[in-house]
């Protein structure tokens, strides 16, 4: 599992060093330069704070979620663990990422794949709405892309009413049974449907909606700090730029199926300081600086969180006897 999930970590990396070289050309290499010589560095610090804050907050989410699924037993240290080694997912292709922290929860403490693979879509889902919340402002403001933030608004609320309502599970389990690669996996379905009602019930469903707004307002502050290190003149307005930015960046990138967003969100966060801002505020490698600044201190920032958590945590992640079979014989769900 981490032999294959170090080879995909290796592609999304090579994957962000072309984007990063992409972006560098899209702009003036000299004034590229003499931008980031200029930014006030003195924010980095409280930049980078503001992204650990979000990330503290995430966390309160997912242990609350064990918690949700009767996994609360788990120690708050290695549920961090879990939860730091899963901000790898951001730089992963394919299924391997969406799966990490729900299979090292299965090394530590036996709760089956089925169960807790929901909390991933809960997070996503409750932190996709948040955003959605956190841009509100600046879709009324600057009125740019709202027919797409739009739909993923339905689609949220299509994934919230098919998960946590009778008819929802009449569906599914009637999908599963006429399927025949789910037919015999039954029950499996079964128990993701039951975590997932169980996560996007009211109370659970508002807990994480609201943990989401205050992480991610932290994220968008950190934007505007970045946006005003770049010479922008501090105001409301820009706050609300850049909680647009960033949240209507995030959730392309994430839409977009596509290791940590990578090329989407990077262009989108370029793309839209120049559509938004006034004429002249900002220029073409102003707004790749402020895309780079940005990304590196929350994408990669937390990538390299992870990969490092990974590495100091690898003795915590060692299979327990009766984990061992089940993942030599190859269950995912079990």
């Amino acid at each position: 599992m981490l032999g294959d999930l170090r080879n995909k970590l290796f592609l999304g990396f090579s994957i962000g060093v072309a984007v990063v070289l992409a972006l560098i050309i899209f702009s003036d290499l000299r004034e590229l330069g003499r931008t980031l010589e200029d930014f006030r560095w003195e924010f980095l610090p409280l930049i980078l704070g503001l992204t650990l804050a979000n990330y503290g907050l995430r966390f309160v989410k997912w242990h609350y979620y064990l918690a949700r699924i009767g996994a609360g037993a788990v120690r708050v240290g290695t549920s961090l663990a879990i939860f730091l080694s899963g901000l790898t997912m951001a730089m992963t292709p394919g299924k391997v990422g969406e799966i990490l922290k729900s299979v090292l929860l299965r090394r530590v403490s036996g709760t089956p794949v089925s169960v807790s693979a929901p909390i991933v879509m809960a997070e996503r889902l409750t932190d996709g709405v948040a955003l959605l919340i956190l841009s509100a402002g600046g879709l009324v403001l600057f009125r740019v892309g709202w027919q797409v933030l739009l739909l993923m608004g339905i689609g949220a609320l299509l994934i919230i009413v098919v998960s946590a309502t009778d008819m929802g599970r009449h569906l599914i389990l009637s999908l599963a049974e006429r399927l025949p690669f789910l037919r015999t996996r039954t029950a499996h379905v079964t128990a993701l449907y039951d975590s997932s009602r169980s996560l996007l019930a009211p109370v659970p469903l508002g807990v994480g909606v609201g943990l989401g707004i205050i992480s991610w307002a932290g994220e968008c502050v950190a934007f505007y700090l970045v946006l005003v290190g770049l010479g922008q003149e501090p105001s409301w307005r820009l706050l609300l730029l850049a909680a647009f930015v960033l949240g209507a960046s995030t959730l392309l990138g994430s839409a977009s199926l596509l290791p940590g967003g990578l090329g989407v969100a990077d262009a989108t966060v370029a793309a839209l300081l120049l559509l938004t801002l006034p004429a002249g505020a900002m220029n073409r490698s102003e707004a790749v600086a402020a895309t780079l600044l940005i990304r590196f201190c929350t994408l990669w920032f937390g990538a390299a969180l992870g990969v490092l958590t990974l590495l100091l945590a690898r003795r915590t992640f060692e299979l327990r006897p009766e984990a061992a079979a089940r993942e030599l014989t190859g269950s995912n769900l079990a």
